[in-house]
């Protein structure tokens, strides 16, 4: 086998990759605008007596339209200098033929996806969602490793799955040694923007609710605006003891003993394989050390047509939890949470998450 031209296969793969991310981002305007020609193009065709009923119809695609392009130049402010970001993807821009590769509408879904993710982390409208989904957790992270009895900038804390970076970047703030763990290059252009180039507090505007056509109370609803950060990294104590680690989590640690808790938020069902996810994390975890965590079980993979997993019940996954060793501290089977949710809406998904505390046994 010739491995130097399988790596170089890999590399190029990973290139292509990057370019299609950062096309998808490019790529927001034009699509968003799709939406709403289509939208032009069906209230023209109506008739006269029934358009001559909404005469403010037209008026509000416009506004949408002037959302999308205040969408847009937050867009290009994310992604510029986003070539340089990791080592010789420079080298990769240059190459038109994939400065052309055209993105798929699934890569378009995940921008405005992290249009979203920016209300969840980093405004005051996320606050009710952190609270549900991070609070349990740091209160948790702070009763094993009370300050009174430990120097927490000690304990080394790992956040795989870590999106945007708060929950991260809010146990940092908090005197403990953190690092987040992200594979997504959507969240990781965007996590770098959010933590290294957001100087002032509520310096950003988006309007991330604009492609949401459907239970609107209102139209303003659709075109409402939303403030970020609502706190600057770049704020506040130095952050030494925080950092962001990009790669798959099954590959990027690879040694094990290293960290005294991993805290995981809406994570372990983004594997294909929830039973690598589970036996990495007791392999990570110092004996002695916890594993926190809080989300429901909605497998990314289950519905792939490209991609395969393995799907297992709580019973089931909990079940692999205690055959690897762990011992449960805590659990709570029906913590009421929400996923980057329009608290506007006329509808919204709640999840019945389930929170627990496991404890990897010390040594004999």
């Amino acid at each position: 086998m010739d491995t130097k031209n399988e790596h170089i296969t890999e590399d190029e793969e990973e290139r292509r990759h990057f370019i299609r991310v950062l096309n998808s981002f490019r790529g927001y305007r034009n699509n968003s605008y799709k939406r709403v020609k289509q939208a032009e193009k069906y209230y023209e065709a109506l008739p006269e007596h029934h358009k001559a009923m909404i005469p403010y119809f037209k008026d509000h695609l416009e506004t949408v339209k002037t959302c999308v392009d205040h969408n847009a130049e937050v867009v290009n402010i994310l992604i510029k200098d986003a070539d340089v970001m990791f080592e010789n993807q420079s080298k990769l821009i240059e190459n038109d033929t994939l400065k052309n590769t055209i993105p798929s509408l699934q890569d378009i879904s995940k921008v405005k996806t992290t249009l979203r993710q920016f209300v969840r982390d980093w405004s005051v409208v996320g606050q009710e969602e952190r609270n549900a989904c991070y609070i349990p957790v740091i209160q948790a992270i702070e009763k094993y490793f009370p300050a009174s009895e430990c120097d927490p900038s000690k304990i080394n804390i790992l956040v795989p799955g870590s999106g945007l970076g708060r929950l991260a970047y809010d146990i940092a703030q908090r005197g403990y040694t953190c690092q987040g763990n992200e594979w997504s290059l959507f969240m990781l252009i965007a996590s770098n923007f959010i933590l290294n180039k957001c100087c002032d507090k509520n310096s950003f505007i988006i309007y991330p609710w604009i492609h949401e056509w459907t239970n609107n109370k209102s139209h303003d609803h659709q075109t409402s605006a939303v403030k970020f950060p609502d706190v600057c990294p770049s704020e506040g104590p130095s952050l030494t003891n925080f950092s962001m680690a990009a790669g798959d989590f099954l590959e990027v640690y690879a040694t094990n003993d290293v960290f005294d808790c991993v805290a995981s938020v809406f994570f372990i069902d983004t594997a294909h394989n929830i039973i690598a996810y589970i036996e990495k994390i007791y392999n990570i975890i110092k004996p002695g050390g916890y594993w926190i965590n809080l989300g429901p079980l909605l497998y990314h993979f289950a519905d792939s047509a490209v991609e395969s997993s393995v799907e297992l019940s709580y019973e089931e996954v909990r079940q692999v939890i205690l055959d690897f060793g762990f011992v449960f501290e805590k659990e709570e089977t029906d913590v009421r949470t929400t996923y980057i949710q329009n608290p506007q809406s006329m509808i919204r998904y709640e999840y019945d998450s389930v929170f627990f505390v496991v404890h990897k046994p010390s040594l004999p």
